[in-house]
């Protein structure tokens, strides 16, 4: 089995000498994260006295110091340094989706033609921490492939519709909201044909700055024109769910400032807000965490995956299925914040999860 990664570099160049440079943003967000350049250095794997030079290097070509010392308080970056670092935060947020689906693509289309190729479980989903942790673990089985894309949440259905794809991702809110996701999902489910299996659950919400100092606890305070909004693009199913909640709510977005600014991921929506760019969004409690941001929790969504019923009666679904419920799963979704297993693994009818509904 071939595997293939797609990874930005960032090169900055000047326009007058045409003088160029690369700089390590993950070295960088390493010092900001742990305030010591020699726990920066190694994690790159670099000794201290050339980790000193490259960040002497970049603050001569960018003419502004990265990084500054404070006695008793480390190394800390320059307001310069924490602006580059946030900017990558931001694009390998933005990208890496993206990124992965271009890695994917290319490495079905080179794995097909191997000999004794892998067999090739075919998954659209959206984007999200539990199905990028199935992915890792199921990256481990030498005899199975998993060509996963993210796509939106009705996009996955569409694509199993039309023998797109193996298994198709799909969220519910558990609630109110329940029974209209259902009816925008239900036309592309044939009881007879498919099963629905149970994966976990997600906890949504808004993601604010740290000590939420604007006291953002509601969508109500969301119609305040200072506070700043940054939104999910429109075919995803976290717009569709926050553009749910609003009309339940009796909110207009359009009074939301920074309702059309648009990210592509959770993650991205997190780092836009983590480096002041914005006030609030709209998203999964694990980005927010991982972006050292609070969360107020506002509703809990179910996870499944979507499968044609024959697709459970072939040897690499049966594994795929072993993994999900095995211990190893359990365990690194239970280090998710917000993620809670839910029956990972179980099969159920179509008639089964909506009567439940």
């Amino acid at each position: 089995m071939i595997r293939i990664e797609i990874t930005p570099t960032w090169r900055f160049r000047h326009d007058a000498d045409g003088r160029s440079i690369l700089v390590m943003l993950d070295f960088l967000n390493e010092i900001r994260v742990t305030g010591k350049i020699t726990q920066a250095a190694d994690r790159a794997q670099m000794s201290y006295r050339h980790a000193w030079n490259l960040i002497e290097k970049w603050s001569e070509f960018f003419g502004v110091p990265l990084v500054e010392r404070r006695q008793g308080r480390g190394t800390t970056l320059t307001v310069f340094g924490a602006r580059l670092v946030w900017a990558g935060q931001r694009l390998e947020a933005r990208l890496g989706p993206q990124l992965q689906n271009l890695a994917q693509e290319l490495e079905t289309e080179i794995n097909q033609l191997l000999p004794h190729g892998p067999a090739i479980i075919r998954v659209h989903a959206s984007h999200g921490f539990a199905v990028s942790k199935l992915r890792e673990l199921l990256s481990r089985e030498a005899d199975i492939g998993v060509d996963l894309r993210y796509v939106s949440n009705q996009n996955s259905l569409v694509s199993l519709a039309h023998d797109g794809c193996d298994l198709a991702g799909m969220h519910l809110p558990i609630g109110a909201l329940r029974q209209r996701s259902i009816a925008a999902s239900k036309g592309w489910l044939t009881p007879s044909l498919h099963r629905v299996i149970s994966f976990v659950t997600r906890e949504m919400g808004l993601m604010v700055k740290p000590g939420n100092p604007l006291r953002i606890t509601s969508l109500q305070r969301l119609l305040d024109p200072s506070v700043r909004f940054v939104n999910r693009d429109p075919d995803s199913g976290t717009r569709l769910l926050f553009e749910q909640l609003l009309a339940q709510h009796r909110l207009d977005g359009s009074q939301v400032n920074g309702y059309e600014r648009i990210e592509f991921t959770h993650a991205a929506v997190a780092a836009y807000v983590a480096s002041d760019m914005a006030d609030v969004t709209f998203g999964v409690e694990a980005a927010a965490r991982q972006f050292d941001l609070d969360f107020v929790r506002l509703v809990t969504e179910d996870y499944f995956f979507v499968c044609r019923r024959q697709l459970l009666e072939l040897e690499p679904m049966k594994r795929v299925l072993a993994i999900m419920e095995g211990e190893e799963f359990r365990t690194a979704i239970s280090r998710l914040p917000g993620y809670r297993i839910k029956d990972a693994g179980a099969v159920k009818t179509v008639n089964e999860v909506f009567r439940q509904s």
